[in-house]
């Protein structure tokens, strides 16, 4: 009985895990005839782990690299620039691969009844060592009626998601990019459950 029990645990942990999110607000079943969404994307108030915000990581990171002419202003400009550059097509691009018949679909520029916004909480970058560690990702995502965005149809955060494998890469925003990818894997996951 307890190596029927531990060869559950050992089965299912890694998909519990990697499913790690808790509804805020509203409920998936509200999404259910949605077929496109304006996506948007808010960087407000970020945490990078290990810092107290935002602004102290960067000034960590940019302290590490001024002794190199213009090294530090380019990690700054790259750190913001990866999230139009890297971090949203791909979050876009993997949502929209997920539905293959384009069922459902979010792109940025677009007019559409219903708007995602995806408001990232915490970063980790990961690094590149010695050995890899993925970029991880805290958000939420909140739909809600683009004319009247006090009705909110769902509000889901997800903690804490692993970037995806394939972008264990030494550049630092296309390992946040894996985390992105993650989370619209995560999301759409749960979107295909209610259509």
């Amino acid at each position: 009985m307890k190596k029927s029990i531990l060869l559950f645990f050992l089965i299912f942990s890694p998909f519990v895990s990697a499913q790690r999110f808790d509804i805020l607000s509203g409920d998936l079943k509200n999404l259910k005839d949605i077929s496109e969404y304006k996506v948007t994307f808010d960087y407000s108030n970020l945490v990078v782990n290990g810092f107290d915000s935002e602004e102290a990581y960067l000034k960590d990171k940019m302290g590490k690299r001024d002794h190199i002419e213009g090294k530090a202003e380019k990690f700054k400009e790259n750190w913001y620039s990866d999230r139009e550059n890297k971090y949203e097509p791909k979050f876009i691009n993997y949502f929209n691969n997920k539905f293959e018949n384009k069922e459902v679909k979010v792109a940025k520029n677009i007019d559409a009844k219903y708007t995602m916004n995806v408001k990232t909480t915490w970063i980790y970058p990961g690094y590149v060592l010695g050995k890899v560690e993925p970029a991880k990702l805290s958000a939420i995502i909140t739909v809600f009626e683009t004319e009247n965005p006090k009705n909110v149809l769902v509000k889901i955060k997800f903690e804490k998601l692993i970037g995806l494998a394939y972008e264990l890469n030494s550049d630092q925003g296309y390992r946040i990019a894996g985390a992105y990818e993650k989370l619209a894997k995560n999301f759409t996951i749960q979107l295909k459950r209610f259509l």
